[in-house]
């Protein structure tokens, strides 16, 4: 009865130390750094972080709060090595609150320092675009409209060949026939000429 208790005693120890070292590893895994926003939209952003050297991390949690509202959303990834998150559904002219935490086998870091951000209008955003800035996509569509416009300028200059072509044959078609027509012409002159008498002289009639 007695080895009995004790290994249930023993058993207990052992799991009361596990527990012990996974807080102390979850513990002593560190909170993201250099945590960023970025391509901020008026319905979207992306945060960005940076974790330290030599932290066993599996994953990460980032949790998205509207300021001054309860209601969070939390986006948890694991078996990633990725540094950034796309936050989706934001509301436009509102401020958000971002928390990121490192996630081990053992457990999640602290989190990080929040960050603050607001979502534009896209009323400000085409106002803050400067005359001259051209973005990505207004590129790519002057690129399309270019390439559209070199394939209708060679389709048109070959049919302008194709044209000439003809052209140019008809041309030599009509000149090498040129020099039998004008034969047929003076044999056909040669025909309805005069004969000419075998011997010359004047016809007497007689008397």
């Amino acid at each position: 009865m007695w080895g009995i208790k004790g290994s249930f005693s023993a058993l207990l120890l052992l799991f009361l130390a596990y527990i012990f070292a996974s807080s102390v590893n979850a513990d002593s895994l560190s909170a993201p750094l250099n945590v960023t926003i970025k391509a901020l939209e008026g319905n979207s952003a992306i945060v960005t972080w940076d974790i330290l050297e030599g932290d066993p991390v599996i994953g990460f949690a980032i949790t998205q709060q509207k300021k001054d509202v309860r209601m969070l959303r939390f986006i948890q990834e694991v078996n990633t090595t990725t540094r950034s998150c796309a936050l989706w559904d934001l509301e436009e002219d509102t401020e958000y609150i971002v928390h990121v935490q490192s996630i081990s086998m053992s457990g999640t870091s602290p989190p990080s320092e929040p960050v603050l951000f607001r979502t534009p209008k896209e009323s400000e955003k085409l106002a803050s675009k400067s005359p001259d800035e051209v973005t990505m996509e207004e590129v790519g569509q002057a690129a399309q409209l270019r390439a559209g416009e070199l394939i209708i300028i060679v389709v048109v200059l070959v049919m302008w060949a194709g044209v000439i072509a003809l052209f140019c044959r008809q041309y030599d078609i009509i000149k090498d026939n040129e020099p039998n027509n004008n034969k047929d012409k003076a044999k056909n002159s040669s025909e309805c000429s005069t004969p000419e008498h075998p011997t010359g002289g004047l016809l007497r009639s007689k008397v």
